[in-house]
């Protein structure tokens, strides 16, 4: 049924421009058509990442959106570092810190919040 259906990822924010901006000028994220007073849909690689005005942002505790980033991580990182993007940490078990990317085995993760507090993530697959 929906297994061959593309997910959307959804976020929602307090104010629909502070978001813009962090969106479009910290992430590099381009608006994608039909923009509406209080939705934004950008384009993320092939997938869609859809923000809208919420009383409920920010209230989300887990990760909204992952970027699967692969061996660019490191460069992102500090790319995204470069643009004013703060990375959280936390601990994990079996979880190593590595500056702002977290490592177990092969596989790197890296968290960061909008504006609103809603977590995303980059990791290298």
């Amino acid at each position: 049924m929906l297994g061959d259906k593309n997910a959307v990822a959804t976020v929602a924010v307090k104010d629909i421009k502070a978001a813009r901006t962090f969106y479009e000028g910290k992430l590099g994220l381009k608006v994608a058509e039909g923009e509406q007073p209080s939705v934004l849909t950008f384009k993320t690689g092939g997938a869609t990442l859809l923000v809208y005005e919420s009383q409920y942002a920010g209230t989300n505790k887990a990760t909204a959106a992952t970027w699967p980033v692969g061996a660019d991580i490191e460069s992102l990182v500090q790319a995204l570092e470069a643009r004013g993007v703060a990375f959280e940490h936390y601990d994990f078990p079996g979880m190593a810190r590595q500056g702002d990317l977290h490592v177990a085995g092969g596989m790197k993760v890296a968290w960061f919040k909008d504006p609103d507090g809603n977590i995303h993530s980059l990791i290298n697959r």
